[in-house]
């Protein structure tokens, strides 16, 4: 007799050994039908899994992310036999499951064409109306590279050959196709009924830029054709929203060939990022923060200390001053450090909140360059919190409630994940287990569900990562808490404590936005460019109906401007639905009309870019109106 304790903690008793897929059939039929993979103890595992003792059992169907996972994947197997079939002259070299879809990669003597994709998009039809069985089978590690050998898979002897001589070699067989793999995967072929091959890139094997760039092929692939027609369009909504798109068209920001990864900021881009950097100033201001600012470049013996030097040193800058080297900094935390040590600390002093819109520079490989979403220099919105052990739960719960008011106030929504111990780590068992107990506490206290990152923290510390949900359903996240024992040993900072005697203070490290520049790119594809009234570059565009009322407009502009608002006048002599579609293009939020009737009124004819709606009225009841939406930042 075995004992499985299911997801919800029920516990099912059988008789003999199963398979997971039998287990799951003996549960509903439904059940069995949707299912994908499943995790045993917590460890993934195919629905073909033999369970034969005491377990934890999760079955998981499309809607669990392991369960998409095995469905992609499978689904790359399937693109790679019909790539097989098409063109038998390719070699093979991975196919994973990503986030949305998965890849895989060919190296292949010429290049796939829009129209290969749609042959083998019917190929891979009938590799899924075929319904093959996905076999899996082991062999020790010589045979496995005799396999691959015999069928002229030189990247797949490669992988093996890097294997440990006594692994051994799992492999999945689909009718006449065989991949190395770990799985797991569907049982057959036949539930991929709907797929889409999404594009095509370059990648270098093993994602080494000394290696040969090989051919990527990019997918995603649902259980229904209404779940993928939706993801397509979901899609192509993002493509109209791409921030570079749109900071383009907007006059935001730009990308230099002199300058790749560094962001230049336009005018009406420095309007946003400054009305973006007002509102941060102003919150920490009530909050009790103060504000410094810290050198771009520090010596090599600070980044020593702090650890960077020997953690982090592959994605920083370096130069040589003076015979001395120095470094561009990653991080603001180490400045913050020597200011916190600039001057002896009482326990009175604490808990001391400092703040730095600090720019950074980390160096990003070209290839994961993406706009203001993946840069080389950025605005980072940090404090550093120094606090006694008593006052840890109250701080990470303020900075909880304030990251929470900040989104809200964006219309995000957002999930909870706490990151903990990574492996390349600073520090004792003891701190590490205290810093993430603190922040599992505060969550706990707050009512906060969360997920448990398994080794994702910073090599300080452990971390609360705050991932945001926009307006087409996608995530980022931004916001980071992290709880830090080791600097301030590493730094020797103390404060006088109420016993007169020295202690260390403890430090989190925090953003809300996270990058000022990549937020901004999360807000550009959020709002689509129509920003709301507080954050947009121009927030009215005043249209003179013809050169007769021109005086009377440039009288509304001149007192608009008086009363602070950033306004444009478009005295082109052009018709006035030129004008309002033009002003609609650059997504301003409202629009003056000013003609004769208004003039005569003293009067102007308000139009609303996101409803269409015409409103009369004077501009002394609009400037209220507009300054009260700002102040409110509704």
């Amino acid at each position: 007799m075995m004992k499985v304790t299911l997801k919800n903690g029920e516990v099912k008793e059988f008789d003999s050994p199963l398979s997971v897929y039998e287990i799951a059939a003996s549960l509903s039929a439904g059940l069995a039908k949707k299912a994908c993979a499943a995790e045993i103890n917590g460890i993934p595992a195919d629905l073909r899994t033999i369970v034969s003792g005491d377990c934890g059992l999760t079955i998981l169907t499309f809607e669990d992310e392991g369960g998409r996972a095995a469905f992609h994947h499978t689904t790359s197997h399937i693109l790679a036999q019909a790539v097989k079939r098409l063109f038998p002259e390719t070699k093979l070299a991975i196919g994973p499951s990503i986030a949305d879809g998965f890849y895989y990669d060919f190296d292949r003597p010429e290049p796939f064409s829009p129209e290969d994709l749609e042959a083998l998009e019917a190929e891979m039809k009938k590799i899924v109306k075929e319904d093959l069985k996905l076999e899996y089978f082991t062999l020790p590690r010589e045979e496995a590279i005799a396999l691959m050998k015999e069928k002229d898979e030189p990247y797949k002897v490669e992988l093996i050959e890097d294997l440990p001589e006594e692994e051994t070699i799992s492999f999945y067989r689909q009718g006449e196709y065989t991949d190395l793999c770990a799985g797991p995967h569907l049982m057959t072929t036949g539930p991929v009924k709907a797929f889409k091959l999404t594009s095509i890139a370059g990648a270098y094997w093993r994602g080494d830029e000394h290696n040969k760039m090989l051919t990527r092929i990019y997918g995603t692939s649902f259980p229904k054709a209404s779940d993928l027609e939706a993801y397509l369009t979901r899609i192509e909504e993002a493509k109209k929203r791409d921030h570079r798109k749109l900071g383009k068209e907007l006059g935001l920001f730009t990308i230099m060939d002199e300058g790749p990864g560094f962001p230049f900021f336009l005018p009406k881009g420095m309007v946003l990022k400054n009305a973006l950097t007002n509102f941060w100033r102003e919150i920490h201001e009530r909050e009790g923060y103060v504000e410094i600012a810290t050198p771009i470049m520090l010596n090599r013996s600070l980044w020593e200390t702090s650890g960077h030097w020997d953690h982090y040193k592959e994605n920083m800058y370096t130069t040589t001053i003076d015979d001395t080297e120095f470094a561009i900094k990653p991080m603001n935390c180490p400045g913050s450090m020597l200011v916190y040590k600039s001057q002896p600390r009482s326990y009175r002093d604490l808990p001391l909140r400092m703040g730095e819109l600090g720019l950074v520079h980390r160096h990003e490989k070209s290839g994961a360059l993406h706009g203001l979403m993946r840069v080389r220099c950025f605005t980072q919105d940090d404090a550093h919190i120094y606090m006694t052990p008593d006052q840890i739960t109250d701080e990470i719960k303020g900075v909880v409630r304030l990251i929470d008011e900040v989104y809200n106030m964006f219309g995000f929504k957002y999930h909870v994940e706490l990151s903990t111990r990574p492996e390349d780590s600073m520090g004792s068992d003891e701190d590490w287990e205290m810093a993430t107990n603190s922040l599992r506490e505060a969550l706990d206290e707050m009512g906060y569900d969360y997920i448990i990152n398994e080794g994702d923290g910073a090599f300080y510390g452990p971390k609360i990562d705050f991932h945001l949900e926009d307006s087409l359903g996608r995530t980022w996240q931004c916001g980071t808490i992290q709880l830090d024992f080791q600097l301030p040993l590493r730094f020797e900072a103390e404060y006088t404590g109420a016993d007169g005697e020295k202690h260390r203070p403890i430090m989190i490290h925090r953003v809300l936005l996270g990058s000022i520049e990549r937020f901004i790119g999360i807000l550009i594809e959020h709002y689509a460019g129509k920003f709301p009234a507080w954050l947009a570059p121009v927030q009215v565009k005043v249209l003179p109906i013809s050169d007769k009322n021109a005086a009377y407009a440039k009288n509304v502009y001149d007192a608009l401007k008086k009363s602070h608002i950033r306004c444009e006048i478009d005295e082109r002599a052009e018709k006035i639905g030129y004008k309002i579609r033009e002003a609609q293009l650059e997504k301003v939020p409202y629009m003056l009309v000013a003609g004769a009737k208004e003039e005569e009124n003293h009067t102007v004819a308000v139009r609303y870019r996101d409803s269409g709606e015409n409103v009369t009225m004077t501009l002394d009841e609009f400037t209220e109106m507009l300054k009260n939406e700002i102040e409110e930042r509704d």
